[in-house]
């Protein structure tokens, strides 16, 4: 008998698990950038963008606390790429966003205590400091964003707008 109970609880707890869905994005959310001059659509090319605490130094991800990627390297975000081929429509690395600048932090990031930083490599552009908010995280998993859904404030899952001002 208790070894029918056993084989019973380990089939159930087998079910119960295979039904379980994970969803591709889980424990990781993105900040993304949409960064340009007034007036222009396109986002500028060759900006570095950084994460910075409240003296503007850049954030490191030590032992991957902030990130799963580039641990031990201070947090900077890549412009977003196509990925498609030739006569496709086009497709991006980080699907929900078009030429911006995206970084992957963990969900449990504490967006609210942290800055970005837009620095022109070129020179051509300001430098612009701009404090960052929970709701700036794009969290794509349904559970998560369901819990988001039912806050009251800004929304989650859309692009921190930046204009660029010139020199």
């Amino acid at each position: 008998m208790k070894r029918l109970y056993s084989s019973f609880f380990l089939l159930f707890s087998l079910i119960t698990f295979s039904q379980i869905q994970h969803c591709g994005y889980d424990f990781t959310s993105y900040i993304v950038v949409n960064v340009h001059e007034n007036g222009k659509t396109e986002n500028e090319k060759d900006l570095k963008i950084t994460i910075v605490n409240e003296n503007e130094i850049e954030v490191i991800n030590i032992n991957n606390m902030y990130s799963w990627n580039n641990s031990n390297q201070p947090l900077t975000f890549k412009q977003n790429y196509l990925i498609n081929k030739e006569e496709e429509k086009d497709r991006y690395f980080f699907p929900y966003a078009k030429d911006n600048y995206f970084i992957s932090v963990s969900n449990t990031f504490p967006a609210s205590t942290f800055s970005i930083k837009i620095e022109d490599v070129s020179g051509i552009f300001k430098t612009q400091i701009i404090p960052l908010q929970s709701y700036n995280m794009y969290i794509l998993c349904s559970s998560e964003n369901e819990k988001q859904s039912r806050q009251f404030g800004p929304r989650t899952n859309r692009p921190i707008e930046v204009i660029l001002e010139r020199k």
